[in-house]
């Protein structure tokens, strides 16, 4: 978050795990914010996802260039209302690139192909387990970039979702990527900190968190 009195640094949480505080600019911010209500309003609208014991996921989701439910990807919503989600756009591409760079250093990025975002939106105490990301087929890195209230995000292990784990707080603007040894590492959203957000970021209330992945499921 921009104007902070003490500035957070970056770190490697874990091997291949690197949180970089600030990394969106405010108008970056408001631009994904605009995207992502755009997305929210269809082909396939922002939706609580069922769960296949019947549980409802808190967050709300919305999909783009390939629609997740679990625990598959699918270019049509079956389990909404069968639109085919919205493309990937070329831009997200870029942007997915240019953080694996951040993150890993100039050049990393550059053979990474992000097909998918999970764009999730908290709001009135959503919360989200601990889980890994699983159902792509491609090893690459996972890119988050968190936009509005700040959160606890827990990164543990590949083991097992209990300890080891470590809490780091995700600002508006943050980038964490994760991938390699940490790839499948179990990880979630126990707290959300209301009213945290930046208003500079366009986001009114609640957190949204967009994650690229690459499905590995070609085209």
């Amino acid at each position: 978050m921009s104007g902070e009195l003490f500035p957070r640094a970056r770190a490697v949480v874990a091997d291949g795990a690197v949180h970089v505080p600030g990394w969106l600019t405010a108008e970056r911010q408001r631009e994904l914010v605009e995207a992502c209500r755009g997305w929210a309003r269809g082909p396939v609208p922002l939706r609580h996802t069922t769960l296949p014991n019947g549980g409802v996921m808190s967050v709300r989701t919305v999909c783009v260039g390939w629609h997740w439910q679990p625990y598959r990807y699918t270019r049509t919503a079956g389990d909404v209302n069968g639109a085919r989600v919205a493309p990937f756009p070329q831009w997200l591409v870029e942007l997915g690139r240019a953080a694996v760079d951040e993150a890993y250093g100039e050049g990393a990025g550059a053979g990474y192909a992000p097909d998918t975002a999970l764009v999730n939106f908290y709001e009135g105490g959503a919360k989200m387990g601990m889980h890994q990301d699983k159902d792509e087929k491609s090893g690459a890195p996972v890119v988050s970039l968190s936009i509005g209230d700040s959160c606890v995000f827990r990164f543990g292990n590949t083991e097992t979702r209990t300890r080891h784990y470590t809490d780091v707080e995700l600002a508006s603007g943050d980038l964490f990527v994760f991938g390699g040894p940490s790839r499948l590492a179990f990880h979630g959203v126990p707290e959300v900190y209301p009213g945290t957000g930046d208003p500079a970021s366009g986001m009114r209330a609640g957190r949204l968190n967009i994650t690229l992945r690459e499905t590995g499921l070609g085209g």
